[in-house]
């Protein structure tokens, strides 16, 4: 592959990893016009980003086997096209169950973009090349949530909050125009793959038979769940709360994103000192040490905007190191059955993420300590995870 190829390769694959991102990110700050055009809550919108996040986990795990039998571009092409299709839907939604529903079904069509991105990884690539490239496009899943609100934010003060989902239509199109022209198909269609149901858990029963999917999958999944938590209880925050603008909003989750942008490209320097299972290790660590500080700050009611900014910038950047080398580390044992091992890492990631934002949700929060709570939780039990399941698969 010549450098040209590879570079429009990577790059291809970061923009299907921001399709997610911007399908969850970009609608955040219209939240309050949807709730009043829909005659609803804050809170019930968010049940719209719960739905989301539940087709998602649940269309990887069909998306997974379906992309080890018949390759890789069909069922992306399909799946995108089907986004296309739905996200159109939402933006004539005239009721939040109506929204809700139809971000399900959108979010069906959104995950065969995360599922084919991270399989194609480690189809096209050396293993040792993956923690670097998952790096990238953690570059690119992070500065989405620099992008999306942003730009959700002036879309929606402009053109009204029907706009956004026309606009992900419009998007998502273009990728899928990179894709026909620019993206290699990765694994072949393999014909001897069978769809039986019987056979697809046997293939996800490998997948699961591997420690270091086990350990690497559930710990950077519950670290994951740090930052579903902040977006599901950051509108009620900071636009309730805080009193920000739709453009406030958008420039604090564009601060926050940086964040994670900087770490995963730090992650690339120290991936040439460390392995990526001593980063993955000592960023927990540090984590759960603010997490600490953070937790006492809501207790002792800290809560001024730029101390509560500042100290979750520093909470939830860790997760640009962790996301990259534990995704690498998760797929690392597979290379037949890249499709399902991807599928079932994406969906135990968004399913618990999906968890927090329907917990969130229901809770309604508009103040510190409940987030603050969820966070330390978080990033509490995925150290536990960790160091746990190294001990019992016997990874050093």
């Amino acid at each position: 592959m010549t450098k040209k190829r590879k570079f429009l390769t990577i790059l291809i694959l970061g923009l299907l990893t921001a399709v997610v991102p911007f399908s969850i990110d970009m609608y955040l700050p219209g939240f309050p016009e949807i709730a009043t055009a829909l005659n609803t809550t804050v809170s019930k919108v968010a049940l719209s980003l719960s739905s989301f996040f539940v087709g998602i986990a649940i269309g990887q795990l069909a998306y997974g086997p379906i992309l080890d039998r018949f390759g890789r571009k069909a069922p992306l092409y399909a799946g995108l096209i089907f986004y296309c299709i739905t996200s159109i839907g939402c933006s004539f939604a005239t009721s939040i169950e109506v929204l809700i529903v139809l971000r399900f079904v959108q979010a069906i069509g959104a995950c065969a973009a995360s599922v084919a991105a991270t399989a194609m990884v480690r189809d096209l690539f050396p293993a040792s090349e993956n923690a670097r490239i998952f790096s990238f496009l953690m570059l690119v899943l992070s500065a989405s949530p620099m992008l999306a609100p942003t730009i959700g934010g002036y879309v929606t003060a402009w053109f009204g909050w029907q706009a956004i989902f026309i606009g992900l239509t419009m998007l998502i199109s273009v990728i899928l125009l990179g894709v026909f022209l620019f993206l290699p198909e990765g694994r072949a269609a393999d014909k001897e793959h069978s769809l039986n149901v019987r056979s697809v858990l046997n293939g996800y029963k490998t997948v699961v038979n591997e420690g270091y999917f086990m350990v690497y999958a559930f710990s950077s999944a519950i670290s994951f769940g740090c930052l579903f938590t902040y977006i599901a209880s950051s509108p009620g925050i900071f636009m309730g709360n805080y009193h920000l603008s739709q453009q406030q909003y958008g420039f604090l989750f564009a601060f926050i994103a940086f964040g994670l942008i900087t770490a995963s490209q730090i992650n690339n320097l120290l991936l040439k000192r460390f392995t990526s299972e001593q980063i993955v290790t000592r960023v927990f660590v540090f984590q759960n040490l603010f997490g600490v500080v953070l937790l006492t700050a809501a207790l002792f009611q800290f809560e001024g905007f730029w101390l509560v900014t500042a100290m979750l910038f520093c909470f939830l950047a860790p997760i640009g190191f962790v996301m990259p080398n534990a995704s690498a580390l998760a797929m690392r044992p597979f290379s037949q059955n890249a499709g399902s091992a991807a599928a079932l890492l994406g969906f135990i990631q968004m399913g618990l993420g999906s968890v927090a934002t329907i917990f969130i949700g229901l809770l309604d929060i508009k103040t510190m300590l409940p987030m603050t709570v969820g966070l330390v939780l978080c990033s509490g039990f995925a150290l536990i995870v960790l160091l746990g399941g190294r001990k019992y698969y016997k990874i050093a």
